[in-house]
């Protein structure tokens, strides 16, 4: 059985260790493609052994074709007193992501198409993308926006777009089974802290504890660009797809808001039990919410050819706070003691999935005398039943091989844990059987 011991983990020193690995990731300018993907990967290397693919530019992908790679050396905007107004080098936020190369002078009424801004929010810079549509564009504050002056403007963007390929790390921690569990996180986004640098550095350091630990469950980290990425490697990988039992899609995980649950398509799973149970059990507030076909990557994991359970697990979901997508996504706004507690929200779901057993009683007629095996009180008359006592006795009455430790959590309302370590007690003394 795996057990990790989340009140021995420091999560002082363990979030301040994930934001430091955001503080080295930040700076990168990443996209769907091209080089600041590589060099993000090759950093999470650093820390686990992480097999790098490469997938040419025109490889289909289900219905998706992979795009051409795109690369920035540089972009700015020089205003018509000769100083330059903007400077991708200064944020990788000012420039659309994917934009195509341009190198004009324009006018101000001219260049006015071409920028986004945020009006409600005057001091940040929003993201933009152009993807799949060919275009170039700058975004800058608005307050910035509302200073500049009639006049020609100098335009730099200094890009390209050429046939290369996508590019997504896999990490695989084999278990005693060869059931798997995923866990996703996309690495497309540039200098975004919680979406989504807060999900890697997390996936990265679960993944650096999960080597060390023997599990009933293989392990299967990917880290990959958003929606192309994810239809990619599973265009890819599609044979890998059966072995996979259970998923979780990490993202948003460094705000001060509280833990949030997207359930799986189905709604019921295994997984989606188990995340609640976790969540009820921390005694802290939580949402759940129901699926939808809207969101991060656990929408394309939950499609109907796929079918995989993967669930997404975040602190305040994408969309549902104003620094969402924008320059205030910075590494003031992910806090160290966050990062630690999804982190070990995150190993507390391990732990209930690779426990969730079900067993069989080996002395179903009543129940067992536990006394002269040494599993209970040498007195009685007592007005409470300890909990571990109590947990025995569940387990023993419900084990017939159609009941797991998860509906038996649900309906005696035990903690999972105390549970766990009945069941290993009653293995202990030939009472259980694994079913």
């Amino acid at each position: 059985m795996l057990k990790i011991d989340i009140d021995e983990i420091d999560r002082t020193d363990c979030g301040n260790q994930i934001h430091q690995l955001i503080q080295e990731l930040f700076p990168i300018c990443r996209s769907i493609t091209g080089d600041g993907v590589r060099e993000t990967l090759s950093i999470i290397k650093k820390h686990i052994s992480l097999d790098i693919c490469e997938v040419p530019t025109g490889t289909q992908a289900f219905d998706w074709v992979v795009p051409q790679e795109w690369n920035i050396k540089d972009a700015y905007i020089i205003g018509p007193n000769g100083e330059k107004i903007l400077d991708f080098k200064n944020s990788n936020l000012h420039v659309v992501n994917y934009s195509t190369a341009i190198n004009q002078t324009m006018s101000l009424d001219e260049l006015k198409g071409h920028i986004h801004t945020l009006p409600d929010a005057p001091d940040w810079i929003p993201y933009r993308t152009s993807y799949y549509n060919p275009g170039w564009g700058f975004c800058m504050t608005h307050k910035q926006f509302l200073m500049l002056e009639d006049g020609n403007y100098e335009v730099v963007i200094d890009s390209e777009h050429s046939d290369g390929s996508l590019t997504y790390g896999e990490f695989f921690i084999p278990g005693s089974t060869k059931d798997e569990i995923l866990i996703f996180s996309h690495c497309c986004h540039p200098s975004l802290c919680n979406d989504n640098l807060s999900g890697v550095a997390i996936a990265t350091f679960l993944a650096n504890l999960m080597q060390t630990k023997e599990s009933r469950y293989s392990y299967r980290f990917v880290f990959s660009p958003a929606s192309i990425g994810s239809i990619t490697w599973m265009s890819e990988n599609e044979h890998k797809l059966a072995n996979i039992k259970h998923g979780l899609v990490i993202a948003v995980a460094g705000d001060n808001g509280h833990m949030t649950y997207k359930k799986t398509k189905a709604e019921n799973a295994e997984l989606d039990i188990a995340v609640q149970v976790v969540l009820q059990q921390k005694g802290l507030e939580f949402d759940i919410l129901d699926f939808s076909p809207w969101g991060y990557d656990e929408r394309q994991f939950n499609s109907p050819g796929i079918n995989l359970s993967v669930g997404r697990l975040t602190r305040t979901p994408n969309g549902c706070f104003p620094e969402y997508h924008t320059s205030a996504d910075n590494l003031d706004f992910v806090k160290a003691n966050a990062l630690a507690d999804s982190y070990a929200t995150y190993l507390d779901v391990f732990n209930v999935l690779d426990n969730n057993y079900t067993f069989i009683n080996q002395s179903p007629k009543c129940e067992p005398q536990l006394g002269k095996r040494g599993l209970y009180r040498k007195t009685g008359g007592h007005k409470d039943v300890g909990k571990r006592e109590l947990a025995m006795l569940w387990v023993m009455n419900m084990s017939d091989g159609s009941q797991s430790l998860l509906d038996i959590a649900d309906k005696s309302k035990l903690d999972f844990d105390v549970l766990v370590r009945a069941a290993a007690d009653l293995l202990d003394c030939d009472l259980l059987a694994i079913a």
